[in-house]
């Protein structure tokens, strides 16, 4: 079937915002959409597919809406038979992403770090001065980056505020370049880098997804690919001849970019495992998980590309 993927964000104020999902719940429903949708009172967080009809219209409904007029879309095309979601899902939350810094907490419209373009932030990349610094979970990273980024070993984006305070010395007198998948990461994390007393933050628009598609910069510099959250589990970047892929099968350590889950339901792991050694090891990321999921029965077939 020929459908779209949507990507998108934006912080705005919604004051009665148990409404506005009510009504927002409505609308994908009656559109037919699948995916995710957060609505809290700072803003909305989305990723939905449909039909292009529907996706365009659910786009003009938001655009002409006073409330999320000026709102920006990532659109993927989408080819397979089912949909990357299986099912709708809309929620309403206390953040559209969780940072949790309670009384510290602020609006990114007041206080976020500059904007660049896919080619701004390119070139500052070039810069000696500048540290390119990843704002996703140790698991996204581990898919796929920027040259040369710091990757911060934290296994929630929560997690981030205390690592910045106990490597504050990596980060001092720097241009802090941030980045993210989409974009709605970095607007409230740079703020965060700002209000901690750093002076030259930025941040990516629009995250990885805008730069992969840009035509002039086609990814450059970007190592892997960019882990998304829903069936797909995966989308290219880097559309040079410098284009790679960095991550190894950890039993043969073949070259691969499948990413799957451990089929022992209480682990869970997401590990990287080649097509060959997946069917071997019954998509086990260890024996000892083999041993688990088989006494317990706890065991599935987990996603992946």
């Amino acid at each position: 079937m020929k459908a779209q993927v949507l990507l998108y964000y934006l912080y705005t104020k919604i004051e009665d915002a148990e409404s506005y999902y009510q009504q927002h719940r409505e609308l994908c429903e009656s559109l037919e959409l699948k995916g995710r949708v957060l609505i809290a009172k700072e803003g909305i967080n989305g990723t939905l597919a449909g039909s292009p009809l529907a996706c365009q219209s659910y786009m003009d409904y938001l655009k002409n809406d006073p409330i999320t007029e000026g709102i920006e879309f990532k659109i993927d095309e989408w080819e397979e038979e089912e949909l990357p979601f299986p099912k709708l899902s809309v929620k309403l939350r206390e953040e559209v992403v969780t940072l949790r810094l309670g009384e510290e907490d602020l609006n990114p419209g007041e206080v976020t770090g500059a904007h660049l373009s896919p080619k701004e932030f390119r070139e500052m990349m070039d810069d000696p001065d500048a540290v390119v610094l990843d704002a996703r979970n140790d698991y996204e990273w581990k898919l796929g980056r920027f040259k040369g980024a710091i990757l911060p070993e934290v296994k929630n984006f929560r997690d981030l505020p205390q690592w910045v305070r106990d490597n504050r010395e990596i980060l001092e007198g720097k241009k802090i370049m941030t980045y993210c998948t989409g974009g709605i990461r970095c607007e409230k994390f740079s703020g965060f880098l700002l209000n901690e007393g750093f002076e030259d933050v930025y941040q990516l628009h629009g995250g990885i997804v805008t730069y992969g598609k840009d035509d002039e910069v086609k990814g450059d510099q970007y190592e892997g690919t960019c882990y998304v959250f829903d069936e797909r589990i995966q989308v290219p970047v880097n559309r040079t001849e410098g284009a790679s892929v960095i991550t190894h099968c950890i039993r043969c350590e073949k070259s691969t970019t499948r990413y799957i889950n451990c089929a022992y339901i209480l682990c869970n792991e997401q590990h990287f495992c080649c097509e060959e050694c997946e069917e071997e090891t019954k998509s086990f990321c260890a024996p000892e998980c083999e041993v688990k999921g088989v006494e317990s029965g706890r065991i599935r077939v987990p996603r992946h590309l």
